[in-house]
C-alpha cells in the first residue's frame, strides 16, 4: 500500500530510458519512494531517451513554478521515408529516394523552421479534441481536424548529416513537437523524414548531465524545493510572517522585492511558500502543509 500522507518532498532529474512511457517512470517512482503523489513536467514519448523533470510529494503543486523551458534536444532523423506517428514507432506511410544534394536542401530549409512558427501537433499526440486526445481519433483511423500552435524554435542546427539519416540539436519552448519538426523538414527536402532517435538533454536549467537512472532512484536523489526553484527570489521570514504565511495570509515585505513571484524560506532556509506580489503585500499562492516540513527531504 502506498502511502498518502507526508513522506519525500522534492524534485527528481531522471534519465528516461527507451521503450517506457513518463507514466510508467512516475509509476516506477511511486514505488521505490513508497508514495502516491508524484507527477512530471514535459511528456517523453516511449522511443525518447533524456531528461524528465519529477516532482514528489507536495512538491507537485509547485510544478508550475519551476524553471522548464526551454527545452534543448539531440535527435537522428531517417529521410526517405515519413510515418503515421513521424517517428520510428508508426508505419511507414510514404518512401522516396533521397537526393544526392540532401546537405544543400537541409540548409535551405532550416531557418523557415526556426523562430516563432505554427506547428500542427502530430495526429498520434495527447492533444485533445473535443475532450479525447488526437490518438484515440487515430487508432480509429478517424481523420479530425487539428488546430494549429504557435512555438518557438531557438535552434534548430545539423550536427552530422550521413545520407540517409542526419543528426541535429534542436532548442525550443514547451508545447514543440520534434516530430512534427521532423515531418516538416523532410517535406520541406522534398524526400519525408521521421525521428529515429531522441534525447532531451536539457530543460529550463536542469541538465541531463544532473539526472539519476530510473534504478538508481532513491530519496537521497531528491532536490530541495528551494534549489530547484532558483534562479527565483528566495526571502526569509521571521516567525511572526512565518505563522502569517503557513494559514495563508497576506504579509508585508520589509525591502523592495527583485521580481513579483517569490519563494517564501521558513528560518531553516526550507521553502515554505511561492507568493505573489499584488500591490504592496505579498499574498501566498501555494503553501506546503506545516507537517510535510518536519519530513522533507
Amino acid at each position: 500500500m502506498l502511502r498518502d500522507g507526508p513522506g519525500p518532498l522534492g524534485v527528481l532529474l531522471i534519465n528516461k530510458p527507451p521503450g517506457i512511457t513518463s507514466h510508467d517512470v512516475v509509476q516506477q517512482v511511486r514505488r521505490k519512494l513508497n508514495t502516491r503523489r508524484v507527477g512530471h513536467a514535459g511528456t517523453l514519448d516511449p522511443i525518447a531517451t533524456g531528461l524528465l523533470v519529477i516532482a514528489v510529494g507536495p512538491a507537485t503543486r509547485f510544478l508550475q513554478y519551476l524553471p522548464l523551458e526551454p527545452k534543448e534536444y539531440e535527435c537522428t532523423f531517417l529521410f526517405g521515408q515519413e510515418t503515421s506517428t513521424y517517428d520510428a514507432e508508426g508505419e511507414v506511410t510514404s518512401q522516396c529516394d533521397v537526393p544526392d544534394d540532401l546537405g544543400e536542401r537541409v540548409t535551405a530549409a532550416l531557418p523557415r523552421l526556426r523562430g516563432p512558427i505554427e506547428q500542427l501537433p502530430p495526429l498520434y499526440s495527447a492533444v485533445k479534441k473535443a475532450g479525447k486526445p488526437l490518438y484515440a481519433y487515430a487508432r480509429k483511423g478517424e481523420e479530425v481536424e487539428r488546430e494549429p500552435r504557435r512555438v518557438f524554435v531557438e535552434t534548430f542546427e545539423t550536427l552530422n548529416l550521413k545520407p540517409p539519416q542526419g543528426e541535429f540539436r534542436i532548442v525550443c519552448s514547451g508545447g514543440t513537437y520534434v516530430r512534427t519538426l521532423a515531418q516538416d523538414l523532410g517535406q520541406a527536402v522534398g524526400c519525408g523524414a521521421h525521428v529515429v532517435e531522441l534525447q532531451r538533454t536539457r530543460v529550463g536549467r536542469f541538465d541531463i548531465d544532473d539526472s539519476v537512472e530510473l534504478e538508481n532512484v532513491t530519496e537521497s536523489a531528491l532536490m530541495p524545493l528551494e534549489t530547484a526553484l532558483d534562479p527565483m527570489p528566495m526571502i526569509r521570514l521571521n516567525e511572526g510572517q512565518l505563522s502569517r504565511v503557513m494559514n495563508g495570509q497576506w504579509i508585508k515585505p520589509t525591502s523592495d522585492l527583485p521580481a513579483e513571484t517569490v519563494g517564501l524560506l521558513n528560518e531553516e532556509g526550507r521553502l515554505v511558500s511561492i507568493a505573489r506580489l499584488e500591490g504592496n503585500l505579498l499574498h501566498p499562492q501555494c503553501v506546503l502543509p506545516a507537517e510535510v516540513l518536519h519530513d522533507a527531504v
